[in-house]
């Protein structure tokens, strides 16, 4: 996986993204009641912390240590030990269905449907996680099985910005913050 992301708006936290499949689920994963960006960061300091995103050393790693590691400020996210542990469940998942190899989620796909029900068979990973998800690899990595925006549904959408999928510099999430902002009022 090579590619160009700049979602966490940090150079050396987009850099792990663009390179490590797994670093990118696991962005995706610390995704949710956080600041986006700073999701995204999370997998940059795992790597820096525990000095590697194999998903099998993670899954192995002591529970404990690993819930400090990911919890010590800046924490990879609001509830750091929590989330340890998710990330430790995605790690095993990823060992056990695609031997370790996380890109193999997106890659080896068979169609949109396909990747929506690879994605939501990893722990934390919901219906609407999987649809963004899928936009992101579609939009951002140029994956896209037959399917793939049907599938997806709203966040495929060109020229939205709904999403993490349509993050690609500081104005562009400016924009989703803008959009997240409206739904919510929207909802109240």
């Amino acid at each position: 996986m090579k590619a160009s992301l700049h979602i966490a708006q940090d150079p050396t936290a987009d850099e792990v993204l663009s390179t490590d499949a797994f670093a990118l689920l696991v962005g995706m994963l610390l995704d949710q009641q956080f600041p986006m960006e700073r999701a995204f960061q999370g997998p940059a300091k795992i790597l820096d912390r525990f000095g590697t995103l194999d998903p099998a050393k993670i899954a192995d790693a002591d529970p404990e240590a690993f819930a400090t590691l990911c919890a010590t400020p800046p924490a990879i996210h609001r509830y750091g030990r929590s989330m340890a542990g998710r990330v430790q469940e995605v790690a095993r998942a990823v060992v056990a269905d695609y031997d370790g190899d996380a890109e193999r989620i997106w890659t080896e796909a068979s169609s949109g449907t396909d990747l929506i029900a690879r994605i939501r068979r990893l722990p934390g990973f919901g219906e609407q996680k999987a649809k963004i998800f899928t936009a992101l690899v579609g939009k951002q990595l140029g994956v896209r099985p037959e399917g793939w925006e049907a599938a997806a549904g709203a966040y495929a959408e060109p020229g939205s910005h709904r999403s993490v999928a349509d993050v690609v510099d500081q104005d562009s999430l400016d924009q989703v913050r803008a959009f997240k902002k409206e739904q919510k009022a929207a909802a109240r």
